[in-house]
């Protein structure tokens, strides 16, 4: 009947319910570099510390001074509490890195590990010489497993030194990379086996303003210098209020495009299209007048030269200075996230047309807006079509008894007009506070028999929100829940591993009386045909 895109089954990643900071990204240290509007937020100072302006990073200028070790009974340092707490795990090495100068001479600083008894587990020393601003590190092997412990440093000798940049990663990251992933999370998503990675948003690519939009150039290069931005879900909610949720850009562009290579899938960016944030921003003054938007076209451009230009270029040589001289794959880009209104499509034109005519070969994905159906909807798939999107991203995030009764909603899409991106869906169970359970998994697998039927129309899926925090939520369900030392798999990841590793990839026709099955008697099905395993794959829900 059609064939089913390699890259179909994927995964959306958003910076909500701390899945970068405090999450995927495996930094333990809560504002590493003093650069939240509250500098001192995340840490507990003690004797004579005070922070300074003038540090080595002209974009995270912010930096800590220590002088007069005190005594015993009085000494001088700091103590960082992490991401809801510190895990640490026994017996597992983790490395401490800080860039440091001393006054004069040699300086000293103790690092410790403190566990949730305000007892120290581990120490190390660390010994800084010279003036000059220069990184340091130490590897400090945990005792024992802490959920929520902290890291304390104090100044054990006389003199004045200066810190900045504070960190801690464990030894054992995701491919062992030493500003890397925290491992059992991106096991998680290895294991979905994705044909492709959308990121990194979602509402935060147009952010609470345009002043904090995600802004993809600010998140490459040295990872000391990439300059703090705001969370767009910090204080979303009143009811899940997270006054320190920020952005270090740890985590950016060429990290994600790093972990679509590591995972075998297609990067899929989300690219601000000159509009901020249309819940929070009703007037036209807050977005980019149209007759100005040639600078966001020309960073849509220049993500491209950085994902695939030559190491010689302006933007491929970023990349290659980063590590991987060699391009990355890239064939999909979405311009907008929830956009609507007419504010969306022509700001979404002069997109199309410096793509088609530079990148003819990308493929430009548009937005349908925030809802599965009603006049934003009706608006924008005409527009789409005007503009010849390649594919058009919906999102449904709906009651189970929708994603049942939806289950043949493309049976009568337009096969001539764009393809289908569900980019966001997850079935919402309200009569159990939206918990991730097994009626709302069974309501996904059931819709996703009609995403596959119909796999000529939808090429590309992907679940969202990915992961939550325990501690540090704003939004359920979510498919891979965790704490600081602990993730779990939701039935919801079941569903999506199973298609994931069996997407096949020819549809095949499964009737029943001749008719699909979309819910006659409680029954779903589809059916592929894999031709590199010679096998029939058939899929059922009841």
């Amino acid at each position: 009947i059609a064939t089913v895109n390699p890259d179909m089954y994927g995964i959306f990643f958003e910076d909500i319910n701390f899945a970068a900071d405090g999450g995927l990204y495996a930094e333990l240290i809560k504002n590493r570099s003093f650069e939240f509007p509250q500098t001192l937020m995340g840490w507990n100072i003690f004797g004579k510390v005070s922070v300074q302006t003038d540090g080595p990073f002209d974009k995270n200028p912010h930096y800590v001074r220590l002088s007069d070790a005190g005594h015993a009974h009085k000494r001088t340092g700091l103590e960082n509490e992490g991401f809801r707490g510190i895990g640490f795990k026994q017996d597992a090495a983790y490395r401490f890195s800080v860039w440091a100068r001393a006054a004069s001479g040699e300086q000293r600083i103790r690092v410790e590990f403190i566990d949730e008894q305000n007892e120290v587990m581990a120490r190390e020393d660390v010994v800084v010489n010279g003036s000059d601003w220069k990184k340091y590190s130490v590897q400090v092997t945990a005792k024992k497993n802490v959920n929520k412990g902290k890291l304390r440093i104090f100044l054990t000798s006389a003199g004045t030194l200066d810190l900045e940049h504070i960190s801690l990663f464990p030894v054992d990251t995701w491919k062992e990379r030493e500003n890397g992933m925290r491992k059992d999370l991106a096991q998680a998503l290895a294991d979905l086996n994705p044909g492709v990675f959308r990121f990194p948003g979602g509402c935060i690519v147009e952010g609470t303003d345009l002043e904090t939009r995600y802004d993809w150039k600010k998140s490459v290069g040295p990872v000391e210098n990439r300059p703090l931005n705001e969370n767009r879900w910090h204080y979303t909610f009143p009811h899940r209020f997270f006054p320190d949720y920020f952005q270090s850009y740890g985590l950016g562009f060429f990290e994600y495009f790093q972990l679509c290579e590591d995972f075998g899938a297609e990067a899929l960016p989300v690219l601000n299209v000159g509009l901020a944030c249309q819940y929070q921003n009703d007037g036209t003054e807050c977005h980019v007048p149209v007759g100005e938007i040639d600078t966001y076209v020309q960073d849509a451009l220049d993500l491209v030269e950085f994902a695939t230009g030559p190491a010689t270029s302006k933007w491929g040589k970023v990349r290659a200075d980063m590590g991987h001289p060699e391009p990355f794959s890239l064939k999909y880009l979405a311009i907008g996230n929830e956009q609507w209104g007419s504010l969306y499509p022509e700001r979404l034109e002069p997109f199309v047309k410096a793509f088609r005519a530079k990148y003819p070969g990308i493929q430009i994905i548009g937005s349908s807006g925030p809802s599965a159906s009603g006049g934003h909807f009706d608006y924008l798939w005409p527009e789409m079509k005007r503009l010849k999107a390649d594919l058009v991203d919906e999102h449904y995030y709906m009651a189970p008894d929708w994603f049942f009764s939806n289950a043949d909603r493309y049976d009568k899409y337009d096969r001539k007009g764009p393809k289908v991106f569900a980019g966001e869906y997850a079935s919402h169970d309200h009569s159990t506070g939206k918990a991730n359970n097994f009626l709302a998994a069974l309501s996904e697998a059931a819709f996703m028999t009609g995403l596959e039927r119909n796999a000529d129309v939808v090429r590309l899926a992907t679940y969202a929100p990915l992961f939550a925090h325990i501690d540090g939520w704003q939004w359920n369900p979510d498919l891979i829940w965790f704490d600081n030392l602990r993730s779990m798999r939701t039935p919801n990841w079941h569903v999506q591993a199973m298609y994931g590793h069996y997407a096949g990839t020819d549809v095949l026709s499964a009737l029943a009386e001749g008719k699909p099955l979309t819910g006659q008697d409680g029954l779903y099905a589809s059916a592929v045909k894999d031709s590199k395993s010679n096998s029939l794959i058939i899929k059922i829900v009841n």
